[in-house]
């Protein structure tokens, strides 16, 4: 039977249980017969400790893990961590995808910035950075907030077209080819006037 998948911002109160997680290997040490590696997942970062076949794990990677969770002894405790005070005691894992050399560290860290058109190039790795992240999620935050304050002003939201017919205003309309019709073409609104006309006489005067 499979073992269902853990979320690691869920694993505080599972001391002494045997848990599986997913996620991305944000860093790894060797230390003789064990490894040590920080596991990565959407809510958060895991300390697991496995045995030395670990070690041929990439930074990366996509693994599965399954073990014990445990306190750590003081010595090894991390306040930089939210989690810093438990870890994973390893008993198995798997590669689910394995990273080869990486063009661009994701690891942010001191003298290690690149340039733009690299990091528009690997785009799919500088959006694992943490930084990145944040951003995202700060914007889908506020994004959220004010669509709610709207809804509950009793706004409706509506999306109007961007493809139309051109219409006869001041500036010249952006024009994009139409791949079916031959020399026929579609115009960007440069405004949605004329939905918003549309939507008033139909009654609806918040949106």
């Amino acid at each position: 039977m499979q073992i269902m998948r853990t979320l690691i911002s869920e694993t505080t109160n599972k001391i002494g249980e045997t848990i599986t997680l997913k996620g991305w290997i944000s860093t790894k040490r060797d230390h003789g017969k064990l490894t040590f590696i920080d596991l990565r997942d959407r809510t958060g970062t895991i300390q697991c400790v496995g045995y030395q076949k670990m070690g041929e794990l990439t930074t990366e990677s996509v693994i599965e893990v399954t073990g014990t969770l445990k306190e750590r002894n003081s010595k090894s405790v991390n306040p930089e961590l939210p989690l810093g005070t438990i870890e994973i005691d390893v008993q198995e894992y798997s590669v689910l995808g394995k990273a080869t050399e990486l063009p661009i560290q994701v690891k942010e860290v001191d003298g290690n910035d690149v340039s733009e058109d690299v990091r528009l190039r690997y785009r799919y790795l500088d959006l694992r950075r943490e930084n990145m992240q944040k951003i995202i999620r700060l914007r889908s935050s506020y994004s959220h907030a004010l669509r709610q304050a709207f809804i509950d002003r009793d706004f409706v939201e509506v999306e109007t077209p961007i493809l139309s017919k051109a219409t006869m205003e001041g500036a010249r309309d952006f024009l994009v080819p139409s791949r079916f019709q031959h020399g026929k073409f579609y115009a960007l609104p440069q405004s949605p006037q004329q939905y918003k006309q549309l939507l008033m006489a139909a009654g609806v005067d918040r949106y």
